[in-house]
Formats: structure tokens, C-alpha cells, sequence
């Protein structure tokens, strides 16, 4: 199945060398834009899978484009943020508000087309370890989080385990090592706890965990 992607910068050498890499990878680029609001008309107008955003760009930044993108969307493409910098607080936010992973522009083709693909099947793209580094580095427990998350006492212990596990940076091999358990396990408890959270994928939900203080920097399980 062909994945149709909306490529997001305001740098029109980036746009034109992503849009190559992609199409020689079998990849359409059905739109470019570049600023966050022409983003934003372009994932309304073509209806993409996948988005790669920028977060620095003119007039509407790639945080709020991605916001507005995901807000209330029923169908929401998955969004990959591009970034010079590995650790960001916009990056950060920007998974916060549904992004699926970010990506440093000198990524190799062969990554980037990868990339694409791993979220429009439903993947994050983030390594568990840089998940980890940046919900350390910015996350806060937010008391209206909590409220609006109080659906975690839906999970049953085990999968609050998990998440737990999860949220300190397992991936799915480590977790069913830890835990005793098949991976195949592991993959069923995960897919639970976003259902009953109603969470994207696994980075919103090591957000989750942090933000409502199930686990915090420095414990035990971090």
C-alpha cells in the first residue's frame, strides 16, 4: 500500500530532498507547506497518513499546526517532527500534544523512508531511551493530567505494571523479560492500555505515566 505524506518546512532545499528520498523509496509526497498553517490546510486537503513536521517555521510554528491537526481529528494522520536538535522542549510538547516520534533532518534516506512507513503501520518512532531522556528533562506532574487521566484506574495491576516498565524506557523484548512474559503478551497488555487511555501510541503513553506521576524522575522504575 502506497503511504501518502504531507512534508512540512520552510526550507524549500529540505522539502525538495525529502520529497526525492521518498518518492525513490515509494513513498507519495502528495503536498508540501511551508508554515505550520499551510500544513494545516494541507493535511485537510489531502487527507494524508503521515506528516513530517517542522517545529521552527513562520507564523504558525509545527507545535500548534500539530495540535491543530490532531485536536478532535477522528482520522488524524500520524505526525514524525523534524528537528536539528535531539533533545528539545518543543519536541517534547510536540509529543505531548499526539506527535508519533521525531526525526533529526540529517537523517539517512533509508531511515527516513523506514520512518515513514513504522508509524503509518501504527509504530512510535522513538528509541525507548530517548523517550526516556526527554520525559526526564521536561515532564512535570500536571494536576488537571491527573483529572483528565483518571482512567488509569481502569488498568488492572498488570497492566500498570507494564506501564510502568513502559514508561522507564523497556522496549517490548525487555518488557516480556521482566515481566515472565511473551512478547506476543506484551504487545496485547500494551494495546489494552491505549485503548482504556485512549492514547495514540506508547510515547503518549510514557507521557502519560510521567505527567500523572505514576512514575517520576528518579524512581525506582526510571
Amino acid at each position: 500500500m502506497t503511504v501518502r505524506v504531507v512534508v512540512a518546512d520552510d526550507q524549500a532545499l529540505v522539502r525538495t530532498g525529502f520529497r526525492m528520498i521518498l518518492a525513490a523509496g515509494g513513498v507519495d509526497v502528495v503536498a508540501e507547506a511551508a508554515t505550520g498553517a499551510e500544513a494545516v490546510d494541507a493535511v485537510r486537503r489531502t487527507r494524508p497518513d503521515v506528516v513530517l513536521m517542522d517545529v521552527r517555521m513562520p507564523e504558525v510554528d509545527g507545535l500548534e499546526a500539530t495540535r491543530r491537526i490532531l485536536t478532535g481529528a477522528a482520522a488524524a494522520p500520524r505526525i514524525i517532527i523534524l528537528t536539528t536538535f535531539d533533545l528539545d522542549q518543543y519536541v517534547y510538547a510536540a509529543l505531548a500534544a499526539g506527535a508519533s516520534g521525531f526525526l533529526l533532518k540529517d537523517v539517512t534516506p533509508e531511515h527516513l523512508v523506514a520512518a515513514v512507513r513504522m508509524v503509518q503501520d501504527g509504530d512510535a518512532l522513538l528509541a525507548p531511551a530517548i523517550t526516556r531522556r526527554l520525559v526526564r528533562r521536561f515532564a512535570r506532574p500536571d494536576p488537571h493530567t491527573v483529572t483528565v487521566h483518571r482512567d488509569l484506574a481502569t488498568l488492572t495491576p498488570r497492566e500498570t505494571e507494564v506501564l510502568r516498565l513502559l514508561a522507564g524506557g523497556l522496549s517490548n523484548a525487555e518488557l516480556a523479560g521482566a515481566l515472565h512474559l511473551s512478547e506476543a503478551t506484551v504487545k496485547t497488555h500494551v494495546a489494552r492500555i491505549l485503548a482504556k487511555l485512549g492514547l495514540r501510541d506508547r510515547v503518549q503513553a510514557v507521557v502519560v505515566a510521567y505527567e500523572t506521576g505514576l512514575v517520576s524522575p528518579g524512581s525506582p522504575d526510571d
